[in-house]
């Protein structure tokens, strides 16, 4: 027997009346309003040309890094997913992979990844059966008729989830000709990020054919300190003029930051360049070039996020036979007073600087983060982040950190996806727990209803705006 897929009205509000009718009632004021995505991974191709989306596999599997690490972790290997190794082959029927996907759907209950896909199963497709063994062809065969139709294309289903502006993320030599097609030939705003690990991080695959590409297209000698840091300047201004970026975004392992004389990053580039820079002086180098990315943001005004402690690629072989971003990235421990200091010395207190930080170390939030963001002007903080993006994780943040950063020293919410389908439903629980932490507050007279609601609407949609300067 098939069981029913229904989304709850009042899904995630408290079960004490009295809170919960007060959380519903903020959801009231936030639930409609426009989506604003500033941060996100999804494929700028998508909107540019406004293809057809292939069918349910290549939907919401194969791109979907939470799923694809959940059914890893119960020995479903990628190749019976479709998804082939390097050199290798994969199971081509891509009906039989979406079935081996829905017999083994049970194991994300209770996971962000089964609340965002049930919002989509029922409100983009209007499927009202859960997904298993028995409804997977159901699935699948609905899925595959509606990605026909002219209103499931990217452009429609963009304008149809209400968003105002999203975010694609870019690395630092791409020519974004996505974006210049979408400039020309559609009113939605789709906005790129200038991504420059790949020429920051001496330790990454490809880092030297990286800086080759850098200096072909800046027409800079990059091997010179000051001609490598005018080449990322050029490539700035590039991607605010032809991608309308407002944002750039690191990466890197850590939160270590310098400030080191030119002849001393001088000395790192030319080991750099070699490839004979060893781990300590590697950190060094990524370190220098946050403070560099932070003047640089005083310059030109983008808004600079950092986000550290992901080891990623944990897992070598699925790394060597698939590559990145297959959910094989794992949170570890990062410090940020210390580790800032360098920094926040030298630019800690500019008010034409925007810094968000984000953490996979939830320890920092109320030690670490929250303190620094309550004091220095140029600090933000962003969102529960990658495995904190839940609904549990939003109110651990909530509770840690505003009694010492408050409301408006945070960016309100971003989605951080490359799943474009899970973006209604990501904002939906961040915006209802956002609710049920502002109800609590209310029901306990710490606050008045009136102001929870003005705080509602603030980080559902003016912070982000704020934050992101859209």
């Amino acid at each position: 027997m098939t069981s029913p897929l229904r989304l709850h009205p009042d899904r995630f509000f408290p079960a004490d009346k009295d809170t919960g009718t007060i959380a519903r009632r903020l959801f009231e004021k936030v639930e409609t309003l426009p989506i604003i995505s500033p941060h996100g991974h999804t494929d700028p191709a998508w909107f540019a040309y406004d293809t057809p989306f292939e069918d349910a596999t290549a939907l919401f599997l194969w791109p979907d890094h939470y799923v694809l690490r959940m059914l890893y972790s119960q020995g479903i290997g990628f190749e019976r997913m479709g998804l082939a190794p390097q050199g290798g082959t994969a199971e081509p029927d891509r009906r039989k992979a979406w079935k081996l996907f829905a017999e083994n759907y049970y194991l994300f209950r209770g996971t962000p990844s089964r609340t965002w896909l049930d919002h989509a199963f029922a409100t983009v497709f209007g499927i009202d059966v859960r997904l298993d063994a028995s409804t997977a062809d159901h699935y699948y065969d609905v899925i595959a008729e509606a990605l026909k139709q002219p209103e499931f294309r990217p452009r429609a289903l963009f304008k149809r989830f209400r968003i105002e502006v999203l975010a694609t993320t870019e690395g630092a030599s791409d020519p974004l000709k996505h974006h210049q097609k979408l400039q020309k030939e559609w009113d939605g705003r789709v906005i790129t990020t200038f991504r420059p690990d790949g020429v920051v991080n001496p330790e990454i695959d490809g880092f030297v054919r990286n800086m080759a590409e850098l200096a072909e297209v800046t027409h800079e000698n990059v091997a010179v300190w000051n001609g490598y840091l005018k080449a990322l300047r050029t490539r700035r201004e590039y991607f605010r003029r032809v991608g309308r970026a407002t944002a750039t975004d690191h990466g890197h392992p850590t939160a270590i930051t310098c400030d080191l004389a030119p002849a001393e990053c001088q000395t790192l580039l030319d080991k750099a360049l070699k490839g004979t820079l060893p781990p300590a002086e590697a950190e060094l180098f990524r370190g220098q070039m946050l403070t560099e990315m932070a003047l640089m943001s005083c310059e030109d005004g983008m808004t600079m996020q950092i986000h550290p402690g992901a080891f990623r690629n944990h897992n070598p072989q699925l790394y060597k036979d698939y590559g990145p971003d297959r959910g094989a990235d794992i949170p570890m421990r990062v410090g940020y007073v210390d580790q800032l200091k360098p920094l926040l010395d030298k630019l800690g207190n500019r008010t034409d600087l925007s810094i968000i930080l984000f953490t996979l170390d939830e320890s920092n939030y109320a030690r670490e983060l929250a303190p620094l963001a309550g004091h220095y002007p140029c600090l933000r903080l962003g969102p529960p982040w990658w495995f904190h993006d839940s609904p549990e994780g939003m109110m651990r943040f909530r509770r840690s950190v505003t009694e010492t950063a408050g409301f408006y020293n945070t960016a309100g919410f971003n989605d951080d996806t490359r799943a474009f389908l899970s973006i209604p439903a990501r904002h939906d629980v961040a915006r209802r727990m956002d609710c049920v932490y502002l109800a609590e507050l209310v029901a306990s007279r710490r606050l008045d209803e009136a102001e929870a609601a003005e705080i509602a609407v603030a980080l559902a949609y003016a912070l982000p705006k704020k934050a992101y300067k859209l």
